[in-house]
Order: C-alpha cells, then sequence, then structure tokens
C-alpha cells in the first residue's frame, strides 16, 4: 500500500478514513448513487480530481501562480472531439487525438515556461492570463474545426455509447451498458493518473520543486537550474491537465468553451486547491468532492430550506435557491479562515499536535 501510495500516506486516521470511504464511494457510485445526475457528479469529481491535482503540482509543490490551466484542460478536449469527428470514431481516432492534444500542451507549456518563468511570479501569471484569453479568442474563430462558440459533438467507440449493453445483464441491478463502462473508464484512467501525479512529487524530482517553491535563490545557490525544473514542472502539469480534459470530452461525448476553456473553471480550480490543502494532492480529491457536491445540491437544500422558513419572508428570500453563489462564497470563506492550510492540512496538523502532546 505504501509503495502504491509513493510512500506519502495520508498521515492521519480521520484523513485515511475520510480518503478510504470517497475512493470506496466512487468505487461503487453506479450502484450506491442510481441515477444520471448522481453519476455525473461522480465522473466529473473524477475528472477534476485530476485536474485540480495536476494544478496542485505547479501552485502547491512548485509555487507558481499560472492562469492557463484551462486551456490545456481545453487542448485535451478538442484534441479528442476533433479526431473523433473527423475520423472513424473508434480506438485509433481516440489514440490519435490523445496524443496530438499531449503534444501541442506540453510544447505550449515548454515554451510558456521557457520565455516566461524567468519573470516575477506576478508577470508569469499574467502572461498565462494572456495566453489562455488568446487561444480561446481563436478557439471561437476556427468554428470549422472546433464548432465555436456551439462546440462539438461527437461519437465514441462503442462500447461507451448509451445504447451499448451485453443484452439483458445485470449486476446488482445496474445493467451492464455504456454508460457504466464509459464511468469505469473515466474512473480507473483518473486512479492511475492520480497515482502517477503522487509519484512525481513524491520521487527527488518533486522534493527539488518543493526546495524551490520555500526558496527559489538557495535551490538556486546549491546547484540546481530552477528555470529546468520550473520548465518541466509547466509541461508535466500541462500533460496532466490535457489528459483530465480528455476524459471529460469522453465523458460528455461533446467539448465547447463553456464546459473546459471558460475562466469559471479556472477560478473553481483555484477554490478547490485552497480548500483542500495547496501542496497536498489528498486536498484536490477531498476539495473537489466538498465543491462538487455543494456546488450540484446546494441548490436543492437551499429550496427545501425556503419553503421550510416561508413564513418568514426575509430568511425566506435569502434562502432563495437563486442565492446558492452567495451561500457557496460564504462557505468558502468559512473554510478559508477554519482551515487556513486546507482540510488536509489541518488534520495532519491536529495529528502532528496529538503526537507532540503524547
Amino acid at each position: 500500500m505504501t509503495r502504491l501510495l509513493s510512500g506519502d500516506l495520508p498521515r492521519s486516521r480521520v484523513l485515511t478514513v475520510i480518503l478510504v470511504a470517497m475512493l470506496l464511494a466512487l468505487a461503487c457510485a453506479p450502484f450506491l448513487f442510481p441515477g444520471a445526475r448522481a453519476l455525473n457528479m461522480a465522473a466529473k469529481i473524477c475528472i477534476f480530481v485530476v485536474l485540480v491535482a495536476s494544478y496542485d503540482l505547479l501552485l502547491g509543490y512548485t509555487g507558481i501562480v499560472s492562469f492557463a490551466h484551462t486551456m490545456f484542460f481545453g487542448i485535451g478536449g478538442y484534441g479528442v472531439a476533433i479526431a473523433m469527428s473527423r475520423l472513424e470514431p473508434g480506438w485509433g481516432a481516440l489514440a490519435l487525438g490523445t496524443l496530438g492534444a499531449l503534444l501541442v500542451s506540453m510544447l505550449l507549456a515548454f515554451l510558456i515556461g521557457l520565455f516566461s518563468l524567468r519573470v516575477r511570479a506576478i508577470f508569469f501569471a499574467m502572461i498565462t492570463l494572456a495566453v489562455a484569453t488568446a487561444f480561446a479568442t481563436l478557439v471561437s474563430q476556427l468554428s470549422e474545426w472546433t464548432g465555436g462558440e456551439d462546440g462539438i459533438s461527437f461519437k465514441v467507440p462503442e462500447v461507451f455509447t448509451p445504447g451499448f449493453s451485453l443484452g439483458d445483464a445485470e449486476w446488482l441491478g445496474v445493467p451492464l451498458n455504456g454508460k457504466l463502462f464509459s464511468y469505469y473508464f473515466v474512473f480507473a484512467s483518473a486512479l492511475v493518473l492520480f497515482l502517477l501525479l503522487l509519484r512525481v512529487v513524491n520521487s527527488p524530482f518533486g522534493r527539488v520543486l518543493q526546495a524551490i517553491r520555500e526558496n527559489d535563490f538557495r535551490a538556486e545557490a546549491i546547484g540546481y537550474r530552477t528555470v529546468v525544473y520550473r520548465t518541466v514542472s509547466t509541461v508535466l502539469s500541462a500533460g496532466f491537465a490535457t489528459l483530465a480534459g480528455v476524459l471529460m470530452a469522453l465523458w460528455l461525448r461533446y467539448n465547447g468553451p463553456d464546459t473546459s476553456l471558460s475562466f469559471e473553471i479556472m477560478v473553481d480550480i483555484l477554490l478547490i486547491v485552497v480548500i483542500g490543502g495547496m501542496g497536498t494532492l489528498y486536498g484536490a480529491l477531498i476539495g473537489t468532492t466538498l465543491f462538487l457536491v455543494a456546488q450540484t445540491y446546494l441548490q436543492d437544500v437551499m429550496k427545501l430550506a425556503s419553503d421550510a422558513t416561508a413564513a418568514i419572508p426575509l430568511l425566506s428570500g435569502l434562502l432563495h435557491p437563486d442565492r446558492w453563489l452567495l451561500w457557496l462564497g460564504l462557505l468558502f470563506i468559512l473554510s478559508v479562515y477554519y482551515f487556513p492550510q486546507g482540510i488536509v492540512g489541518r488534520l495532519r496538523g491536529d495529528r502532528a499536535e496529538h503526537e507532540v502532546a503524547s
């Protein structure tokens, strides 16, 4: 188990229980949470865990603030969408689209890193924002290839189509159809990618990245070429974000600006990293789960609360489902106030304090 987690154990009993419970819930989601809405949320959690963890590699482990992460996410989605819509929608087209998207993303990340990481952090962030904005504009203008603002709908390999099934076969009351196979492809891929990211951050390379984050001048002084390490970190992060985009496009069988290039997604990623805990990949799992569950079901809970307090007009108005973003923002502020190091950081800190006291 230790080897599978690259030696990076949760180091907290509470955290361990939470992580195991979340993993089991995602592994059994089609059987535990029936319904298209719940399954869609579970698939999005798997995909966003990879996306957020790949951004944490930049922000939490290397100390790089980038606003171009959704660009790489979008490149993965568009690479698959273009390949599958213009070629025979099979495994060959999927592999070609994924490989092409990875090459484009990693080349762009290399160029951005090579020419921009020598500048101060705030200027690098602005450069990445400008590049991401220019890319989004380019995508909307190349409508013949990208579908413009409408995006691209495409066919997927037959085994992932909703109409595919193994006859009348069922398992625990759930039909063995294309939707189930599609979900488990996303789940298994996300699990493998997350374990690979754990391996990266717990390798000697990952230790150097953390040294650069803590004090880049000292790391440079002892012989590490910080620009090279930062550039490699940017390229690796872009590659994992691209693969997350591939999974998202496959799950939705569609890719467009709103699903992969929206700046709102970039803001969500930042919020999730802070909520879960920067520099702790496990925070990506906890933060993503909490955020997406709140985003999906908060309006339903608020509607029930609004109806229950209908006799108190002011309170009922405050709890109206249309104001869910206000309450989501308040929940975020409270989480940052009470968990300044993120949820994982707080849980690990409590364990460390307990060990010192005993």
